[in-house]
């Protein structure tokens, strides 16, 4: 089985000078290998060929036989890696908790411990009768995140 590592060093090498970067690389066990890549812009198909090209050429195929399929992160998919979500900042985001809480918000900041969303939410407010919709600004840490994706309303 082929070191997805290697893989993933061959293509970021590959991509340096680029805004493309890589999001993750998957190794089945009859070497089919999916590497991911996204960009600060766009993904064109040229791009993907090219570094597959580039890619397959650092391996020798009569070592170990594989087949490798380089494809776009596409829309909706899972955020995997902090600069998808520094990407996102000031879009829509769907969160989903390990607590099981669904968060549709707006992504305010991302670093390396976690993100900060705002969004509306109904609140108590003192000397009020009515709950009142309340602008919240919460920072969740990445441990607390399941899942997140960009929001895409069709509306």
């Amino acid at each position: 089985m082929i070191d997805t590592k290697k893989i993933t060093a061959a293509a970021e090498a590959k991509l340096q000078g680029t805004d493309m970067f890589v999001v993750g690389c998957n190794c089945s066990p009859g070497n089919e290998i999916e590497l991911l890549i996204d960009s600060d812009t766009s993904v064109s198909i040229d791009a993907c060929v090219a570094l597959s090209r580039a890619v397959e050429a650092e391996f020798d195929r009569d070592a170990e036989d594989f087949s490798l399929t380089v494809a776009s992160a596409g829309i909706g998919s899972e955020l995997r890696c902090l600069r998808q979500y520094r990407k996102l900042v000031g879009r829509p985001v769907e969160v989903l908790l390990l607590s099981g809480v669904k968060i549709t918000a707006q992504l305010d900041a991302a670093d390396e411990e976690g993100i900060t969303l705002s969004y509306e939410e109904k609140q108590t407010v003192e000397g009020k009768k009515r709950k009142q919709t309340v602008r919240v600004t919460r920072t969740y840490p990445f441990a607390e995140i399941k899942s997140t994706r960009e929001f895409l309303d069709f509306k």
